[in-house]
């Protein structure tokens, strides 16, 4: 059988190693040290804002700890895009809060504002005002961020930008993850760059920052002894797995070169392949890494997104369907939606195509030959 062709794998840069045997010769084992606070510092300085930057062990515990620095608390509503990856919604239920889904816009298919304005509305007039509103940007794309800003300022409600997906994405030139109140990264083995397993929360301010470091480290006074005033989690980053952050971030926007590359491949597939279009920016605001590239079909096309799906997987190849909502998941089917079938519709139209920056001539040729067989 066919190697594998995986779709989205670590792809190490070389020098990760370098900043763990430092670690190691320097007995730095611990969720403190050089590398977690280097690690930190190229992240800021990357993301070219004035921001602080607290390295945690999941995007999953960014987005728990943002909610938790909004005062989010049991029986409190929080608007949350329904199109994404369920880590974007479950912190909502650790804190006992409610989630109100909204559906997607076309262009981005990320939270559409006017669903989002709506929501918000719908909420009030129930005395139920949302405490903070999760906007994702999908498998890149950055959402249409500026509308969304204006529509919190405008009710005052705090906003978390899940950029797990889109780290070195931007919007008119700002990076991702700068826009909002609290912003999350995300280091999982299938990102743009990994550390295995690790995220990080994105502040404004440096008192932020601090506070989620003390959130992150079980919330231990300042005192001789173990003592503790507030609910504390074991969140915070370790020196090891920062380590490999900091190499990985010297080969970041060379993945997103590639990334991005691969995106220009399935256009080129595509371009004369009826019923079918690659996901793209919708005009030159818009800067994607293309962590993922995705396709979507329409009732012209000749085969269906799952044909195509099963026909790569017998080539030892893997895609996947685009997520399926949350508002359609058996857990938060109970809870508020707003919207129509956007992202219903891209679920059962779409597919996410191998896009690793560490395919190979040789894996593209595998997937052009499936790609063009699978159609004919």
């Amino acid at each position: 059988m066919n190697t594998k062709i995986w779709l989205s794998s670590p792809h190490m840069g070389g020098n990760e190693l370098s900043f763990i045997n430092e670690a190691f010769q320097s007995n730095w084992i611990a969720p403190l040290g050089p590398n977690v606070n280097g690690f930190e510092e190229d992240i800021s300085s990357y993301l070219e804002k004035d921001s602080s930057v607290a390295c945690l062990s999941s995007g999953t515990s960014a987005i728990h700890l943002a909610l938790v620095m909004a005062d989010v608390t049991l029986g409190d509503e929080v608007i949350c895009q329904s199109m994404t990856f369920s880590a974007s919604a479950n912190p909502i239920i650790y804190q006992g809060a409610i989630p109100v889904f909204v559906d997607s816009e076309e262009e981005t298919w990320n939270m559409c504002p006017n669903h989002l304005e709506n929501a918000i509305k719908d909420r009030i007039s129930k005395g139920k005002k949302p405490k903070a509103i999760i906007v994702v940007h999908l498998y890149g794309m950055p959402a249409k961020i500026d509308q969304i800003k204006k529509i919190a300022l405008n009710y005052n409600i705090v906003l978390i930008e899940d950029s797990a997906e889109a780290f070195g994405s931007s919007y008119k030139g700002q990076k991702c993850g700068t826009f909002s109140n609290y912003g999350v990264l995300s280091f999982n083995g299938n990102k743009i760059i990994t550390t295995s397993g690790g995220g990080a929360l994105v502040c404004n301010t440096k008192a932020d920052k601090n506070q989620t470091v003390f959130l992150a480290t079980q919330a231990r006074d300042n005192a001789p002894h173990y003592q503790h005033s507030q609910i504390g989690y074991n969140y915070r980053m370790s020196n090891i797995t920062a380590g490999i952050g900091r190499g990985q971030m010297q080969v970041l926007d060379k993945h997103i070169g590639l990334r991005r590359a691969n995106n220009s491949f399935y256009k080129s597939i595509f371009k004369d392949v009826k019923g079918v279009t690659v996901f793209t920016e919708p005009s030159s605001d818009y800067y994607s890494n293309h962590w993922l590239s995705c396709i979507l079909f329409n009732d012209t096309s000749k085969i269906s997104a799952e044909t195509l799906r099963l026909a790569l997987e017998k080539e030892n190849i893997e895609s996947r369907p685009l997520w399926k909502p949350m508002h359609l998941q058996p857990i938060f089917s109970k809870y508020p939606y707003f919207g129509d079938k956007v992202s219903e519709n891209l679920f059962l139209n779409g597919l996410c195509l191998p896009s690793g920056s560490n395919l190979t001539d040789s894996d593209r040729e595998r997937i052009h030959k499936t790609i063009v067989s699978a159609f004919k």
